[in-house]
């Protein structure tokens, strides 16, 4: 099409060239009708400009007729701008659709610009935050100030979510992802978590509160039957008191680690924090599980490559590594082995526990953490064990921004390794 129009126009000057000359000859005038055919061609063309700047301004009319290379122009421009109309109608439209998807939405939705300001937000996210229209531009920290959130906005590690209270409503809850995309853009989904955040004190409370009320009269049991039991001169009665004590000290420690965890769960992170120096905490946890593993003639060793410190509550890190220690007691057998191992890199502190017990399989290790887990429950009974201590030692080791990382092989043993950030203030 374009050449077609290319040579329409040659054919045109061609034939203003063959006119010009012509009379130019006759009448002795070739020079001059010749400059003057050329202006006349330049106007023609300065007058399709003309028109087609004009008919660009208009934007929406057909455009002008004309023929050759210029008649293409119009119809080739003309051709992409209806092109362009449908692209940004098609553009629109999704748009659109995706504005209602959102409005639809219970969780608010928000979009940040790279800077960190405000872009774009469904309706939810304008209930939940009280965001105006005004508002577009500025930045999320003006209004959302709690320290927790600007903490996570600025760190930029978005693996997890953050739970905070609304800054509008006080009686709710909120869960907040952050999603980075495009150039430095991020993506906010929030989530009204108050129901789920309050069945979840229910359950706290109930579980603190009955824990509580057992401890007592549990105290009070516990001590008749050791007191009946030391003055038993019944042979029959001495299997069924030694029972009877058994159960009661199993249940006096399940209720201690409900207390614990209970604790871990409603107490702030960083309570009573102070410098913690690691190797005389392990000397003594070290010293209470060969008291444990006298009878099983275990071989208890401690290694600590150097000396460590860090910012830690010292009675919850006893607990978390006492645990982890007294379980190695526990599931290994009579004369093995446990290692106790502590050492650092650049940023983490790592404390092992490995032992050559049975061993766990592989699936059973994603849920070894929860509350009452058990891979074989006959090993309850076996251990005396209350199933919480696992539950514990991440609970503690989340508090203090660390995890709990398990490797086990069937047959071979395992090694339980918590891993602590290095700081110290």
């Amino acid at each position: 099409m374009f050449l077609h129009g290319f040579k329409i126009e040659l054919r045109r000057l061609l034939i203003i060239f063959v006119i010009c000359v012509g009379y130019g000859l006759l009448f002795g005038l070739q020079w001059w009708l010749l400059f003057t055919g050329l202006c006349l061609y330049l106007a023609w063309l300065f007058y399709q400009m003309y028109r087609l700047n004009k008919w660009l301004i208009r934007g929406t009319d057909a455009p002008p007729e004309s023929s050759g290379l210029w008649g293409e122009i119009f119809d080739n421009m003309y051709k992409l701008q209806c092109q362009q109309q449908a692209e940004t109608e098609n553009l629109q439209a999704v748009i659109k659709r995706i504005q209602e998807i959102t409005s639809a939405l219970k969780d608010g939705i928000i979009i940040l610009d790279w800077r960190g300001h405000l872009d774009f937000w469904n309706p939810a996210a304008q209930r939940m935050i009280g965001f105006r229209t005004k508002d577009q531009g500025l930045s999320i920290i003006n209004f959302i100030r709690d320290p927790k959130f600007v903490q996570y906005f600025e760190g930029d590690n978005y693996a997890e979510p953050l739970d905070l209270q609304s800054p509008r409503h006080s009686s709710k809850q909120l869960q907040i992802q952050i999603t980075r995309f495009g150039q430095q853009e991020r993506l906010i989904v929030i989530r009204d978590i108050t129901q789920v955040h309050n069945l979840e004190k229910m359950r706290q409370d109930f579980v603190a509160n009955v824990s509580h009320e057992l401890r007592t009269p549990l105290t009070v049991i516990n001590g008749y039957v050791e007191t009946i039991s030391d003055n038993n001169k019944t042979p029959a009665w001495e299997k069924p008191l030694q029972q009877i004590m058994q159960q009661g000290k199993r249940m006096s420690l399940l209720i201690n680690d409900l207390l614990v965890l209970s604790k871990l769960e409603t107490t702030e992170a960083g309570h009573n924090q102070k410098e913690l120096e690691l190797e005389p905490l392990l000397i003594s946890i070290k010293n209470e599980a060969e008291a444990l593993g006298n009878e099983k003639q275990q071989t208890i060793r401690l290694q600590c490559d150097e000396p460590i410190r860090i910012l830690a509550n010292e009675k919850e890190i006893h607990s978390a590594f006492s645990n982890l220690a007294i379980n190695a007691v526990k599931y290994t057998p009579d004369h093995g082995v446990i290692d106790l191992h502590l050492w650092k890199n650049e940023n983490h502190v790592y404390f092992s526990v490995t032992d050559n017990g049975p061993g766990i399989d592989s699936k059973h290790l994603p849920r070894l953490t929860e509350r009452f887990y058990r891979v074989d429950a006959s090993r309850n009974s076996a251990t005396g064990g209350t199933g919480l201590g696992l539950a514990i030692v991440k609970h503690v080791l989340l508090r203090h921004d660390g995890e709990l990382k398990i490797t086990s092989e069937l047959g071979k043993g395992s090694t339980f390794t918590c891993v602590l950030p290095l700081h110290t203030h």
